[in-house]
């Protein structure tokens, strides 16, 4: 499937609802996948822990580029990549950004509008979608642009700016819209009726159920960095009990050798 084919298929997954356990390397895209996800999408979080560094614009972004290449080139499906605040202040720099994931195999990005636990100025932050936007038009390729908002991830909400902010953004050239920290099922139903594209919500263990939040009238439900953090925390039992207790009990269950192998084959 070419890019322009790739990127088209993921703008379409939207007009329903869009569900995505998201993947941090190549081993969990393809099991992701295999799991019957009709797309992939990389989280930022997930991403930096297995490779070292911490979440919240550190990561190098060769270092990323190379980790989104491997996911890219095992997955039969539309891959995303939240590639956080774009690895960079200057508009070449984001440009670059997006020229780069557009060439490791992307089609789709995530790009957020807070650094440092700060939000920037909307302006500035939509000058920043426009980048991309152009950065991506310039490469040929209809790129998902998802921007995302944190307001009411860094406790700053306010459903109004929330509202304004999703609206610039559009009009800079954003295909849908990312509000994490958002639970709320009757806020929820206020975004989705209030913003004039698809809105993508962060789930997790305390949020509502996906019929829940599809009747709400999202159109994609993102794990985020939880998927990731179910499994770390699943090898720490598992690490303490063969350590402390010389038992196996967490061991039960796991892929077999052969099957793992077989993604890859």
């Amino acid at each position: 499937m070419i890019p322009n084919e790739r990127a088209a298929t993921f703008h379409a997954l939207h007009d329903n609802l869009l569900v995505l356990p998201n993947c941090w390397d190549a081993a969990s895209a393809r099991i992701i996948q295999e799991a019957g996800a009709r797309a992939l999408a990389t989280s930022s979080a997930a991403v930096a822990w297995s490779l070292g560094t911490q979440d919240g614009n550190v990561l190098d972004r060769d270092l990323m580029i190379q980790h989104l290449s491997r996911i890219c080139s095992v997955a039969s499906v539309p891959v995303s990549c939240d590639i956080e605040g774009g690895f960079g202040d200057s508009a070449a720099d984001l440009a670059e950004t997006t020229r780069l994931v557009i060439e490791a195999g992307a089609v789709g990005v995530n790009l957020e509008d807070a650094f440092d636990h700060t939000l920037r100025p909307v302006d500035d932050a939509a000058d920043r979608v426009r980048v991309v936007r152009e950065a991506a038009d310039a490469a040929g390729v209809e790129l998902y642009l998802n921007a995302r908002t944190d307001g009411y991830l860094v406790g700053t909400a306010d459903f109004d700016d929330t509202v304004a902010r999703a609206s610039a953004y559009l009009d800079a050239g954003a295909s849908g819209i990312f509000v994490p920290g958002v639970t709320d099922l009757d806020v929820l139903s206020r975004l989705t009726a209030a913003i004039d594209a698809p809105v993508n919500v962060l789930t997790g263990p305390s949020a509502p159920s996906i019929p829940e939040l599809k009747a709400a009238g999202v159109r994609r439900v993102s794990a985020g960095s939880s998927l990731a953090a179910a499994v770390f925390g699943h090898l720490e039992r598992a690490a303490h009990e063969l350590l402390e207790h010389g038992t196996y009990r967490e061991l039960a269950g796991g892929r077999s050798h052969d099957s793992l192998n077989a993604l890859f084959g």
